[in-house]
């Protein structure tokens, strides 16, 4: 799945749902600054990067584990379909060099793409055909409901014809005509050839054949595979994982641990592995990274914004210090669901009050040292300029804020406890279902680890509480984890806000359309926003390839708050050892391709 939640991809992710990482410095075999003219930490054919351990392998995502650092590791074993740049100089954005198939060709008035695969094997040998693509859409087929891509109506729902013409080439056709640029980057993107005469197995895992053919088949099948990669101590040794198409293989994986990718012998794509060892290692926090880096026990790791005035320091010990910027935004995820507090989030002139009460420019500057840039809306700032801001709806604004608490029914009490004076639904009143008395008091989930956010919401807080607006931040190791998409009657609806966007709450595809995200019902819409209207606007750039729709929807969400926009930091400030080559461009997509990495 390429669209994601990203959080700390290289380190801590968006938090959903994964163990916390262990292993603060652990030495590396280097030690000292090393010679970037020798090679790296642990020797010349190896990189030692920070980054999470990752814990999904199979290339199907899965509620719950749609880390970056999942996607990162998957793309590294198992090759998606297509592979995408922002550059502006492929057609559909594809990326000819690192994607398995050719370009689409279009047919039917728009509603048919024929895709052909280029030559490509496995690693035990076998051809990648198109037998591996039905593979893969019989499992998501038949388990819509256990794959994080799936948004009813959406893929497979949108297809209403899929033909495997021949061993190197299928159709689809679509159901509508939809703007292609948005199917081929938004829906296409989520196919992975998988090997079917490796793990097309029952539950007792023996191959039957063309089991996964037949709706119940496949169910088993994608269970079978489902507990495998639920099982991560056996990550390294289990047969599965070893019939793979990407540049790399796993050599070695501890469970919150250490993982080693080694160099794929058999690897078919053009862009093969210069170096022959990639070392992931995770860290617990911001400053255990920062204090390994420092020591120079790593080849490529990131500068936390609290420490970015040691920049010059890193360059001295032979450091290149680069931001990586990212077609991200930032958001703080408001449950309209909570049985007690969504009946506040549900009024607008409430979501107003706090998004002006949010200082982002100043925040972005001052915490961020200057490494974010103010959010305005679902649509993200061109990467790497870093320079949104202007023109967002609602700036800083706390006597706005104020007028239209008190204009609503709000008893202000600064630095106390605001409560709702006047009950009811009219014009002067707190909203429908607002009793007298109730406060705003809101807890506020957030990520460990980060010593800018941390300082962040101490500030949010602040401003808050200067308008009798009371918050409570809990930081936990997961905050997606402990924070799921839910109804008003099931206990894990007790949360009130949500944030996990220490580095990016969300990377998008390379068509930033908001399906995923802000649609009624979509996949990774915790906070259970819901507007008819929006879901219009929504719909319209999947069928529109006119760039006013793609506006339109985001004026509208921009205006309308399904969430508060934060500060949007870049993904990282990356410091890689000067001679480290292949690191730049980084993806602004949050990928990273370590197969183009090399030692001067």
């Amino acid at each position: 799945m390429r669209s994601r939640f990203s959080g700390r991809a290289l380190r801590s992710a968006v938090a959903v749902v994964g163990a916390v990482t262990i292993g603060v410095g652990l030495a590396a075999c280097g030690g000292g600054s090393g010679s970037s003219k020798e090679g790296g930490s642990q020797g010349k054919d190896t990189a030692t990067v920070a980054f999470r351990t990752p814990n999904w392998i199979l290339p199907i995502s899965a509620p719950g584990f749609t880390q970056g650092e999942n996607a990162i590791f998957g793309q590294a074993l198992y090759r998606s379909l297509y592979q995408y740049k922002l550059d502006g100089s492929a057609q559909y954005n594809i990326d000819p060099n690192r994607s398995m198939a050719e370009v689409p060709v279009v047919s039917d008035g728009g509603k048919t793409l024929t895709i052909t695969l280029k030559d490509n094997i496995w690693s035990d040998g076998k051809p990648v055909t198109t037998k591996d693509i039905q593979f893969w859409y019989d499992l998501v087929t038949a388990n819509k409901d256990k794959w994080a891509s799936y948004r009813a109506g959406g893929f497979p729902d949108n297809i209403a014809n899929w033909t495997i013409k021949d061993d190197k080439t299928f159709s689809v056709t679509t159901k509508q005509v939809y703007n292609t640029a948005w199917f081929v980057d938004n829906q296409l993107n989520r196919i992975t050839p998988l090997p079917q005469h490796a793990w097309d197995k029952d539950s007792a895992g023996a191959t039957v054949g063309n089991l996964a053919s037949t709706p119940e088949g496949a169910r088993k099948v994608f269970d079978f595979l489902t507990a495998a990669s639920k099982d991560p101590k056996t990550y390294a040794t289990n047969e599965l994982w070893k019939v793979n198409s990407g540049p790399w293989k796993l050599e070695k994986y501890v469970p919150n641990g250490e993982v080693t990718l080694a160099a794929q012998p058999n690897y078919s794509g053009t862009d093969k592995p210069k170096l022959s060892k990639i070392v992931l290692r995770p860290f617990t926090s911001d400053d255990s990274e920062f204090n390994v880096l420092r020591s120079g026990e790593l080849d490529y790791g990131y500068v936390p914004a609290a420490n970015l005035s040691q920049e010059d320091y890193l360059k001295s010990k032979g450091y290149t210090v680069s931001p990586w910027y990212g077609w991200s935004i930032t958001y703080l995820q408001l449950n309209f669901n909570n049985p007690k507090t969504g009946v506040l989030f549900k009024q607008p002139y409430l979501r107003q009050a706090m998004q002006l009460l949010i200082d982002q420019k100043t925040i972005s500057k001052v915490i961020w040292s200057d490494s974010a840039a103010p959010t305005c809306g679902p649509v993200p700032a061109k990467p790497g300029s870093n320079a949104a801001g202007e023109g967002c709806v609602y700036g800083f604004d706390p006597a706005q804020a104020k007028t239209l608490l008190e204009s609503h029914g709000w008893k202000v009490t600064p630095d106390g406890e605001t409560t709702c004076a006047t009950p009811g639904s009219g014009p002067n009143q707190c909203g429908d279902g607002i009793a007298a008395g109730t406060p705003l008091k809101f807890t506020v989930t957030s990520q460990t680890g980060f010593a800018a956010t941390t300082k962040m919401f101490a500030e949010i807080k602040s401003q808050f509480a200067k308008l009798g607006l009371q918050l409570d931040i809990k930081e936990v190791p997961d905050s997606v984890a402990v924070t799921p998409a839910c109804k008003p009657t099931e206990a894990s609806c007790s949360w009130d806000m949500s944030f996990f966007g220490s580095q990016g709450s969300w990377y998008y595809p390379a068509f930033a359309s908001g399906e995923r995200l802000f649609a009624t019902d979509a996949p990774v819409n915790l906070g259970s926003y819901s507007n008819p209207e929006a879901d219009t606007l929504i719909e319209a750039t999947q069928f529109s390839g006119d760039e006013s729709a793609l506006k339109a929807y985001n004026d509208f969400l921009a205006k309308d708050l399904p969430v508060l926009w934060m500060p949007n930091p870049v993904f990282q400030i990356s410091a890689y050892r000067s001679g480290l080559q292949g690191v730049e461009p980084q993806d602004p997509m949050n990928y990273m391709y370590f197969q183009d990495w090399s030692w001067k």
